[in-house]
């Protein structure tokens, strides 16, 4: 009997992934990619730029024309 759930790639290796109550690492493919993206959030790889670091380089860059 075919596995059945929806394939989605491995967010790490993009390998491809059967997203059901067998998988236990899903969205992963196994635990080792899971720490690999754990490690990633951990070293802040993983980053939404905030407004205020969006004004500072637009204000440097003005500065940087006027001078």
């Amino acid at each position: 009997m075919p596995a059945t759930g929806i394939e989605v790639k491995c967010p790490t290796c993009q390998k491809t992934v059967i997203w059901n109550q067998a998988s236990t690492w899903r969205p992963f493919c196994s635990k080792r990619c899971q720490l690999i993206d754990l490690g990633s959030w951990a070293e802040e790889s993983y980053r939404i730029p905030s407004k205020n670091e969006f004004s500072s380089d637009i204000n440097m860059d003005i500065e940087d024309d006027q001078a």
